[in-house]
């Protein structure tokens, strides 16, 4: 029966505080405690038995006791508040408004737990999003309704590379930019505070503040907030996009500092870890947000989404990016090595890849050669690497002369096509012509990968464009 409250608590361990059981307690269900201050905490139901209910507080226990503290079960899931009003506005991890505004005006409230789209609902994502940046719309693009991580490392420009798409990104359909709203979730998770500073000033500088929804968790938060974050943002992007038909773009960044929360609650709850110590059920945990992500056959609206996570020791194995990468379709890795060449953005071409590119390129999409760019870049690229590597073995001077057009190939390419400006937007169409000039640095029948027409149509102007240059 609701309106009960509970007196005393078993045990209290962190943020992990346990009590009987009350009866008709659900799982995930928000709980009110109160300790001797009479201060109320909330916080959510994580486990159950027959003898107790474990809780898991959005705070921390100061002030809790166990003879002298009061626990009362709310009946209801924890749920974010949203409406049209949403768009602008700044909200901490739990939902809650942080930008001064007080609460936004709705009355319709929706369980922030959600649930992965029904595949039988999902219709397939074939719509180009034109992020303005060639080493992704060139080679990896990104699709409407995808989910795309970006694989970083301890200080590598992955919040540059995220505030740039975000400046930047626009869905483009039959050939041209889609006159439907296109707004951005950004989800901030366990971020440092310059780093939350950074991405605010860039929204407000650029003036698309007002197109975006922010919800920011930053390192002093309570563990559990980490872990509610990217729930309520995602319950914001179906709102607006399964609501209101909006394209919604999710940008989550840090995954890894979401995962060691997870790791941390999990080892306060005494389950048994696995790899890294992480929980056993991390990859279904991971699933259960990635897979938020999509178009429904009902609506006009999507949700894309780009999380971003920081690999442990540039650890491409570690569970977090491992698990990620079965889950999501692909994957965008920023390379070390690049960066200290001085390429923005340091964008790995071979580990790099977008499952879903080849149903959203082409004629009426792109144009009808990027496909076979695409391909004959990453070719040739992968013939750089090679040559690269033996090269560090024989040295460069001992090389064929065709290997030694691969080396010129590969820096013409990072210092061209590859790198730009942090506020370089390219169209697609330059993106593609970039990709032409490099690969005139290849002779043409190694290009095995591009149709003839392709080659007398792009190439040979290209060609001509590079003899004319005194």
């Amino acid at each position: 029966m609701r309106g009960i409250e509970y007196r005393g608590l078993s045990r209290i361990e962190g943020p992990v505080v346990f009590t009987s059981r009350g009866r008709n307690v659900g799982f995930n269900e928000v709980v009110a405690v109160y300790g001797r201050d009479e201060e109320r905490r909330l916080g959510r139901v994580v486990d159950m038995s027959e003898d107790w209910t474990a809780i898991q507080l959005f705070g921390n226990n100061t002030g809790l006791s166990a003879d002298d503290s009061r626990v009362e079960f709310l009946g209801k899931p924890m749920e974010l508040r949203v409406g049209t009003g949403l768009l602008g506005r700044i909200f901490n991890g739990l939902g809650e408004p942080i930008d001064g505004y007080g609460d936004i005006f709705s009355s319709l409230t929706m369980d922030v737990n959600g649930l992965p789209i029904n595949p039988y609902a999902r219709t397939y994502p074939r719509d180009f999003i034109q992020t303005g940046i060639s080493a992704i719309d060139g080679m990896n693009t990104l699709i409407r309704g995808q989910k795309l991580p970006i694989f970083s490392g301890n200080g590598l420009p992955h919040n540059q590379l995220a505030a740039q798409i975000v400046r930047q990104a626009k869905i483009l359909n039959a050939g041209g930019e889609s006159p439907e709203p296109f707004v951005v979730i950004f989800c901030a998770m366990g971020v440092k505070y310059d780093a939350a500073r950074f991405f605010l000033d860039g929204f407000e500088r650029t003036g698309v503040l007002t197109n975006v929804v922010v919800f920011l968790s930053l390192a002093d938060a309570p563990s559990l907030e980490r872990l509610v974050a990217p729930r309520c943002a995602l319950t914001a992007a179906e709102y607006l996009a399964y609501e209101k038909n909006m394209h919604v773009l999710v940008v989550m960044t840090d995954m890894t500092n979401y995962c060691e929360a997870l790791r941390e609650v999990s080892s306060v709850r005494g389950e048994v870890p696995s790899r890294k110590g992480y929980p056993g059920y991390l990859y279904s945990d991971l699933a259960s947000l990635y897979e938020r992500a999509g178009k429904i056959s009902d609506s006009t609206g999507s949700i894309t989404q780009i999380p971003i996570l920081t690999m442990p020791n540039d650890d491409i194995s570690h569970p977090i990016p491992d698990l990620s990468g079965y889950i999501t379709e692909g994957q965008i890795v920023l390379d070390r090595e690049l960066t200290q060449r001085g390429v923005y953005p340091p964008v790995a071409g071979l580990p790099s890849l977008s499952r879903l590119m080849k149903d959203g390129i082409g004629p009426g999409m792109t144009r009808e050669d990027h496909k076979d760019v695409s391909s004959q870049l990453f070719a040739a690229y992968s013939r750089v690497k090679q040559v690269r590597n033996l090269a560090s073995i024989i040295g460069e001077e001992e090389l064929s002369g065709g290997d030694k057009q691969y080396l010129k190939f590969g820096e013409k390419m990072e210092q061209i096509f590859l790198s730009q400006g942090e506020f370089e937007n390219r169209s697609i169409e330059r993106t593609l012509d970039l990709g032409w000039q490099v690969l005139t640095e290849i002779p043409q029948d190694e290009l095995l990968r591009i149709k003839r027409e392709y080659i007398e149509k792009y190439l040979l102007p290209a060609q001509a464009a590079r003899t004319a240059k005194p």
